[in-house]
C-alpha cells in the first residue's frame, strides 16, 4: 500500500497541540478492562473542549472474552451501557468495528465503524482534523488507513499504546494484540501522537477509596465507574490501579498536563521492540504526565452530574 506524502511543513502544524476545541472518534476496547470506561465518560463530560462525533468498538482477546470478535461486540455492549447512563442516543453515533485483527496479510478488516471513520475524515474541513482516538488494538484505524489511504491528510491519531520509547520491549496489550496493524498505521505516514503506557501513563494511579471518596455517590455513572474498579481490582491494603486510557484525553484537554516532545517514528520490529531509524517522519511522543490535575479535572466532572 502507497500512502501520500505529507510534507514537513503540513505534519508540524498537524502535530501542534491542540489550541481550541477538537473534533474527535474514540476507538475503544471498553469491555477489555476498566480504563476505558473512564475515558469515554471523561470525554463525553468535556463538551466544552472536544466534540466527540462517534464511538467505535475494537476487537479484544483475553480472559474476558472468546475471541477478538466476541471482545469487540461485549465492548460495544458496555459502549451503550455507558451512553445510557448519560442519556445519550447511540443510534449514528456508537458503531461495531472488526471482528478479527488485521493478521499476518495486512488485509482491512472492513466495519461499520471503519466505514463511518472514513466517511467522517473525507468529510472534515481541510483546516479542521478529526482527531482519531485509539484507546485499544488499532484494527480499526488501521483498516480504514488501508481502504483509503488520502485520509491520512485529515485525520490526526492519538493512540496510546506500546512502553516509553526507551523501554527494551514494547510488548503492550494494545500495541501487541495486532502487531501488523500497529505496523500499518507507524509506517503509513499519518499524523500520529504516542501516548506510551509504562513509563508514562502508568503514573495515572488511583485507589478504590479514592474513587469512593471522589466520585461515589455522585451519580449513576460514578456509582458504575467505583462498582466495575471493585470488581476488577478487589480492594488490597496499600494497592493502586492505573487508569491508562485517560491520558489521551486528557492531553487533548490540556497538553501541558501531557509533556511530549516530536522525535521520528518508531520502527515496530515484528519481535515488538522499538528500532530507530533517524529518516522517518516525524510523530509527536508523550514522555511523562501530571497525575493530579488529571483526576482532578475528570472527577470534577463526574461530580458535576446531577443524576
Amino acid at each position: 500500500m502507497i500512502f501520500p506524502t505529507l510534507s514537513d511543513a503540513f505534519r508540524l502544524e498537524r502535530l501542534q497541540p491542540p489550541r481550541d476545541k477538537v473534533r474527535m472518534v474514540l476507538d475503544t476496547d471498553t469491555y477489555n478492562e476498566i480504563d476505558d470506561q473512564f475515558a469515554l465518560v471523561y470525554a463525553l463530560l468535556s463538551p466544552q473542549q472536544l466534540s466527540v462525533e462517534a464511538v467505535y468498538a475494537a476487537p479484544f482477546h483475553n480472559s474476558r472474552s472468546e475471541s477478538p470478535g466476541d471482545g469487540m461486540q461485549k465492548s460495544y455492549d458496555e459502549i451503550l451501557r455507558l451512553l445510557e447512563f448519560l442519556s445519550i442516543a447511540a443510534d449514528g453515533f456508537a458503531y461495531r468495528g472488526a471482528e478479527s485483527y488485521l493478521g499476518a496479510g495486512r488485509e482491512p478488516v472492513d466495519s461499520v465503524a471503519v466505514r463511518n471513520l472514513i466517511d467522517k475524515a473525507l468529510a472534515s474541513p481541510d483546516d479542521d482534523p478529526l482527531y482519531v482516538v485509539a484507546i485499544g488494538a488499532i484494527t480499526n484505524v488501521a483498516s480504514a488507513l488501508l481502504l483509503a489511504p488520502e485520509i491520512i491528510s485529515k485525520i490526526v491519531v492519538v493512540w496510546l499504546a506500546g512502553h516509553a520509547l526507551h523501554w527494551g520491549h514494547t510488548r503492550e496489550f494494545n500495541l501487541a494484540q495486532d502487531v501488523p496493524a500497529a505496523q500499518v498505521v507507524l509506517d503509513s505516514g499519518v499524523p500520529l501522537v504516542i501516548v506510551p503506557c509504562l513509563g508514562v501513563s502508568s503514573h495515572l494511579l488511583t485507589t478504590l477509596p479514592e474513587l469512593r471518596a471522589s466520585i461515589g455517590g455522585t451519580s449513576a455513572v460514578g456509582d458504575y465507574l467505583c462498582q466495575i474498579f471493585a470488581e476488577y481490582r478487589p480492594e488490597v491494603f496499600a494497592a493502586s490501579s492505573v487508569i491508562w486510557d485517560i491520558s489521551t484525553i486528557a492531553w487533548l484537554i490540556n497538553a501541558e498536563w501531557v509533556p511530549s516532545e516530536l522525535t521520528n517514528s518508531p520502527l515496530l520490529t515484528d519481535q515488538v521492540t522499538w528500532s530507530v531509524d533517524r529518516s522517518r517522519q516525524l510523530v509527536r511522543v508523550a514522555s511523562f504526565i501530571h497525575r493530579d490535575p488529571v483526576f482532578r479535572d475528570m472527577f470534577g466532572k463526574i461530580r458535576g452530574l446531577k443524576s
